[in-house]
């Protein structure tokens, strides 16, 4: 009724007067993740909002973002390493360990971030309109940022065991980082829709988090898992996104450092699974279908995002 009025006010007596109104958006209303593009200069406020709100009011500040990482490798190496003895079976283990490691923890702070974006962020949902996808993505980029000092004490210490990098390499690791962030972003759109109206998400989520570690080449070698369960579970257990990335990392960091495993060197780089292309092009198709119907579980859900916050 109020279109009508605007289309039909009269100018002057004998005359009216036509608005276009094909540029005013109906509120409430987006096209998803095409508008963050749109939205981008958001973007950086609320990745600049994160980044400089994550450690407020802490004396140690950034230096957190390398001492819980350090303390949780130091844990697991101790137990695997030593305790279990991979340290033995594994050249490099430490640099195997960690490479792995730190990818999986890169997937658990922006999975687990992306999850709680949007309750976290409920004073802004109920205020004021802006694009809802912009939260999740935010939350990666401020998990990738935080995962930066990680990543340079990876090159540190790789660089110690004799990393010499090429093309491959370089390519690699950027892939396996692409990938964590595909699977993250897939998975943290769907939580993070379901988690506003139902705060189970949330827990569901942290389980994930803590079968991430478990369920990818970290403390252990691939092989063990079609060894000790069969080739079956080892196909799904390949078609993993964690794990392709994880393996892409260590191909990346460790590889290159150990020399190829033989009936004369054991402990060394064994070399891709068997129809590793496959596998990697598996992930990428899963990976992509979870944003798919990440995005369209957000969308449907965050027609309620304000009444349920």
């Amino acid at each position: 009724m109020q279109c009508d009025f605007l289309r039909t006010t009269p100018a002057r007596r004998g005359a009216v007067t036509t608005i276009d109104l094909n540029d005013y958006d109906v509120p409430g209303r987006s096209r998803g993740i095409l508008d963050v593009i749109r939205w981008r200069y958001l973007l950086r406020l609320l990745v600049r909002k994160g980044t400089s709100t994550r450690y407020r009011n802490s004396a140690l500040g950034w230096t957190w973002s390398y001492v819980k990482p350090l303390i949780q490798f130091f844990i697991y190496f101790l137990v695997m390493g030593f305790i279990f003895g991979q340290r033995d079976n594994v050249e490099n283990f430490p640099l195997y360990m960690f490479s792995g490691f730190i990818t999986v923890q890169f997937f658990n702070e922006a999975f687990g971030n992306a999850t709680t974006a949007v309750v976290g962020n409920k004073a802004l949902v109920r205020k004021i309109y802006l694009p809802r996808e912009l939260f999740p993505i935010a939350a990666i980029i401020n998990a990738f940022i935080h995962f930066l000092p990680q990543l340079g004490i990876l090159l540190v210490v790789a660089i110690f065991y004799g990393w010499r990098p090429g093309f491959t390499e370089i390519g690699s690791v950027l892939a396996g980082l692409a990938l964590i962030a595909l699977i993250s972003f897939g998975l943290g759109l769907l939580f993070a829709g379901l988690n506003v109206r139902f705060r189970d998400a949330e827990n569901f989520a942290e389980v994930i988090r803590q079968l991430a570690t478990w369920a990818s080449p970290v403390l252990y070698t691939w092989q063990l898992i079609p060894d000790k369960m069969g080739p079956i579970f080892g196909h799904i257990y390949m078609c993993n996104p964690i794990t392709i990335a994880v393996e892409f990392m260590h191909y990346g960091f460790w590889a290159e450092t150990v020399p190829r495993y033989s009936e004369t060197h054991h402990g060394g780089w064994i070399g891709f699974p068997p129809h590793f292309g496959l596998y990697a092009l598996a992930a990428v198709v899963i990976s992509v279908i979870l944003v798919v119907i990440g995005q369209l579980v957000f969308r449907r859900a965050e027609r309620t995002f304000a009444q349920d916050l």
